[in-house]
């Protein structure tokens, strides 16, 4: 078993050093609420509602953003370039170290 660190940036600007197992197929929106940070994930990560919308503030490459993905930022509020949803960015040794700042409540 292999865990990275994540980097979330709460909502009121705390930093939280996570560790993720990358050997149980979890996404940033399940790390986030494992930990009990304020992420909704209200449609459990199937990108239908934006309440993990995240910004990533690191130089990591994630893969290119689904149709899905695209549509559900294009409805939701304060989308940034740099918008992601949490749910859509799987835990792996490719995003060790990654920052990521959640986007405020709509």
């Amino acid at each position: 078993m292999t865990d990275v660190t994540v980097i979330i940036i709460d909502r009121e600007g705390q930093e939280h050093a996570l560790l993720a197992p990358t050997d149980m197929n979890m996404n940033i929106m399940e790390l986030c609420k494992s930990y009990e940070l304020p992420v909704a994930g209200e449609c459990g990560g199937m990108a239908m509602c934006a309440t993990c919308q995240c910004y990533l503030e690191s130089d990591h490459e994630l893969p290119e953003q689904s149709d899905d993905e695209l549509d559900m930022l294009d409805q939701a509020f304060f989308v940034k370039p740099n918008s992601r949803l949490g749910c859509q960015i799987h835990i792996s040794e490719a995003i060790d170290g990654i920052r990521l700042r959640l986007a405020p409540e709509a």
